[in-house]
């Protein structure tokens, strides 16, 4: 029994030396449904995934000046085809792995009816709306889109509360902080939050695509494991996942 145990010691001791870690930079609207993809990827390869979620603006300017990303999950493809371009991706890495929807959510209890639409919002007992900061959050911009479009955002631009991501913007609508919120549809149909308030989808027309690019960093120490996480995100019932959480995959078709 002694030699079994020493045997096995060893060889967890050998499977830890060649385990990697990964550090992945992923847009906020992700934050959901990537901790269950990369436990799933830990479980089968014994490598570990370490998650930092934020705005995709805010992660491209860090991976310019030097972050040490392995990867980098944008909430908009041309963050990383920019990083491409710029020779600080890893060549032929770029992959579009989703395309997101924005929602109108309110929580459980509020007087905003989401389901009468973009309208709602000016209702005199609607006075914060929280989006993300459109300056580098993709899904901030998309609701500004959306706004415009609609001809509301000069009629609401003042009732507008700014989250640092979409995640953050979240937060603001959860807790009391805004009334109601356009958020990323994946957030709201998470088991965590489904049951928690009521959303509507915005219909796409009304915005630009939030096409969504996964890309290798070039300067990544681990670029095999790295290749190894985004085919793992390709697989597909990783696809039929990020389905459920409210993506559209347009390479699964």
């Amino acid at each position: 029994m002694k030699v079994i145990r020493v045997f096995l010691v060893l060889v967890a001791l050998a499977c830890g030396a060649f385990a990697e870690e990964l550090l992945v930079a992923a847009a906020a609207d992700l934050n959901q449904v990537l901790p269950v993809v990369a436990e799933r990827f830990e479980r089968e390869t014994g490598n570990q995934v370490k998650l930092s979620f934020g705005s995709s603006g805010n992660f491209f300017a860090q991976i310019q000046n030097g972050a040490p990303f392995d990867v980098f999950f944008s909430a908009d493809i041309d963050y990383p085809k920019r990083l491409e371009a710029a020779g600080l991706a890893e060549p032929g890495s770029l992959y579009e792995y989703a395309v997101g929807k924005i929602v109108l959510w309110a929580p459980n209890g509020s007087k905003v009816n989401v389901n009468d639409g973009p309208g709602v919002l000016l209702k005199p007992e609607v006075r914060r709306i929280a989006i993300a900061n459109p300056l580098h959050a993709p899904y901030g911009k998309a609701a500004v889109a959306a706004l415009q479009h609609e001809q509301l955002y000069d009629r609401i631009k003042d009732k507008l509360v700014l989250g640092e991501n979409i995640s953050q913007t979240f937060e603001l609508v959860h807790s009391g902080n805004a009334d109601v919120g356009i958020v990323a549809l994946s957030l709201v149909t998470s088991p965590k939050v489904k049951d928690t308030g009521t959303f509507a989808v915005i219909p796409t027309a009304t915005y630009p695509p939030i096409r969504q690019g996964a890309v290798i960093i070039k300067s990544s120490p681990h670029k095999e494991t790295a290749r190894a996480f985004v085919a793992y995100v390709k697989r597909p019932e990783i696809v039929e996942l990020l389905k459920q959480y409210g993506f559209e995959v347009p390479n699964s078709k």
